[in-house]
């Protein structure tokens, strides 16, 4: 198709602001999806996605509007599939950034606001729910112009819902929006590069690719290479997502679609990868492709150890499709056989955890989340640890660098000092303030760690969920961190150990075994519950023992016989003790989520 008749563009905004609703109107404006065909959300095809109202995969669609092609990539808004976002922004050329007429600007909108002017993109500014009673038009619009100084005409006020001025979106794409630009200066030439913006995997066909083509094109049944992993397939099928697949002979420069492969998992194809024909190979892949690691950490280990091996061919299938997630296998002495998992984030691994118990019908354990530390060894070695179960022996260390985020927290200005106070407890720093309008926009900088378990709830009780949070990776820095173990009745439990920074060991061990008394059930004799680093124990509580009063069968007075048969309790007891063995519960793997 000639590219001059071609627009791709996707949609940006904070989560739940409409972005799937508004796409839902554009499809049926279009006449792409029939009337009877149409359901709410469309494009979000997960169950998750519908209950959590959130966009988890994107997905292209292809339009007609006016004689145009319009290609639309509705990405994730997550901060977790941030890379997700900035792929689909390399390939379009408009960004429509929507802002919720109720709640303005937040900070996933600025994070993706970033992304796009990073790409150069043609943005065009909508303003949502402009039909709810409390929607305040006037003021978010002020904050948009602000943001991208812009005027008040070239914001579009829409309602999702009823469909009110949609068409002026896809007129504006159709007048203004850039057409599909080319990375090289001579256009079209014999090198075809397309980038690999989405994959999965399908049960019955393969790996399909989502991808854009920026230069030659791609025929079917041709031989492609994917350039980064170094690795050749067929192109079984290509075409467009209407949204359903829609077969063509061939896709050319400009176009956005799909190609059906012969692969077999999504690590040989990975997202920001650049496809290129097997005969004649591009000398230079397409900029900007980076292998994205995770950095949250969880182990998963089945109720049942019978259910391991279901557990493991359950994530290699979830693994085909995910090419973030990575997992090892792990032993504890408690919880038995497991998997040790990495996650792009606190939300990748809740969906993860939903998909295994829904699909799989798994009964799982999940202990605390943590993240990956960088250790240089007295002998000059440098570790990636993911537990603190595998960390070395001290004496062997000579120094544990742990990862640090930088945030922004977007909330009323009359909220920022609870705020600020929170973020001093978690060992980060303020690093600019600015404003908004009526909103400040706090910049700050934290370790991972501290902002993995309750950092986010203690963020929306404090503000009165008003503050929205987004966060990137920054890098990683040397601290005094050290292991927390926890005993029990003498016992250490690796699965509960973690890694925290010296000035917080003692409360956060105080705070822990006190947690863990309310959670594990009483026994029959005294338990001790022990918070230790190396072999010094800095807390402990007592689980007191269930006591039977083996005196009531007695109706004398008689002492010695009293003192007899309690002596002979005591002796019991200690026998139980020393031989007995404790339940301990699920819910105590998870208490660092369920923090005071």
């Amino acid at each position: 198709m000639n590219q001059a008749k071609i627009r791709n563009f996707c949609i940006i905004a904070h989560i739940d602001h409409g972005k799937s609703t508004i796409a839902d109107r554009m499809m049926e404006l279009t006449d792409t999806v029939s009337r009877r065909e149409m359901k709410s959300q469309l494009l979000d095809s997960m169950d998750l996605e519908r209950e959590k109202g959130i966009t988890i995969k994107l997905t292209p669609v292809q339009m007609q509007w006016q004689g145009y092609q319009l290609n639309l990539i509705d990405t994730p808004g997550h901060v977790d599939f941030s890379y997700e976002v900035s792929r689909s922004l390399q390939a379009v050329e408009t960004a429509v950034l929507v802002v919720d007429a109720t709640q303005g600007i937040q900070a996933q909108t600025l994070a993706n606001v970033y992304l796009a002017l990073e790409q150069d993109l043609y943005i065009i500014p909508v303003i949502n729910k402009v039909d709810l009673p409390a929607a305040d038009v006037e003021k978010v619009q002020n904050q948009i112009i602000n943001l991208l100084g812009c005027a008040t005409e070239d914001i579009i006020p829409v309602s999702a819902k009823t469909g009110y001025n949609i068409e002026k979106i896809l007129d504006r794409i159709v007048e203004k929006a850039p057409e599909p630009r080319k990375l090289n200066d001579g256009g079209v030439t014999s090198d075809t590069r397309a980038l690999i913006f989405d994959s999965y995997f399908d049960d019955y066909r393969g790996v399909v690719l989502y991808v854009r083509i920026f230069d030659g094109q791609i025929d079917k049944n041709s031989e492609i290479r994917m350039m980064a992993t170094a690795t050749n397939g067929l192109a079984l099928e290509v075409g467009a997502l209407t949204p359903k697949m829609a077969p063509h002979d061939n896709l050319q420069a400009g176009e956005i679609g799909y190609i059906v492969t012969n692969l077999k998992t999504t690590r040989e194809a990975k997202v920001g990868d650049t496809v290129t024909l097997a005969k004649h190979p591009a000398t230079e892949p397409l900029p900007g492709y980076k292998n994205v690691l995770p950095f949250v950490y969880a182990g998963f280990f089945p109720v049942s150890n019978d259910q391991y091996d279901d557990l493991k061919e359950a994530v290699e299938k979830l693994a085909m499709s995910d090419s973030a997630l990575v997992f090892e296998p792990e032993n504890s002495p408690v919880l038995g056989f497991g998997l040790r998992i990495g996650f792009l984030g606190l939300l990748h691994m809740d969906i993860i955890k939903e998909r295994l118990e829904r699909e799989f019908k798994l009964d799982l354990v999940i202990t605390n989340p943590s993240t990956n530390y960088e250790v240089t060894t007295t002998d000059g070695d440098d570790l990636n640890i993911r537990s603190a179960a595998d960390l070395p022996d001290l004496s062997t260390i000579l120094e544990i660098r742990e990862p640090w985020v930088k945030g922004e927290i977007i909330l009323p200005q009359n909220m920022i000092g609870g705020v600020l106070n929170l973020i001093n407890e978690k060992r980060g720093h303020q690093t600019n303030l600015s404003y908004i309008e009526d909103r400040a926009v706090i910049d700050f900088e934290a370790p991972m760690a501290n902002l993995l378990t309750d950092f986010y709830d203690q963020l929306k009780s404090i503000t009165s969920g008003y503050a929205s949070f987004n966060y990137e990776l920054s890098d990683y820095r040397p601290e005094d961190l050290v292991r927390l173990d926890f005993l029990v009745a003498g016992n250490r439990m690796d699965a509960l150990s973690l890694m925290c920074h010296r000035s917080e060991a003692d409360a956060l061990g105080r705070e822990i075994t006190k947690k863990l008394k309310q959670v594990i059930p009483r026994q029959n004799y005294e338990v001790a519950l022990q918070a230790a680093i190396g072999a010094k124990i800095i807390a402990r509580e007592t689980i007191g023992a269930y006591r039977k009063d083996v005196t009531v069968k007695i109706h004398t007075g008689d002492r010695d016989r009293k003192a007899k048969l309690l002596e002979k309790q005591k002796r019991g007891k200690a026998r139980m003790k020393r031989f007995g063995k404790i339940d301990i519960p699920a819910e105590a793997f998870t208490v660092m989520l369920r923090r005071d």
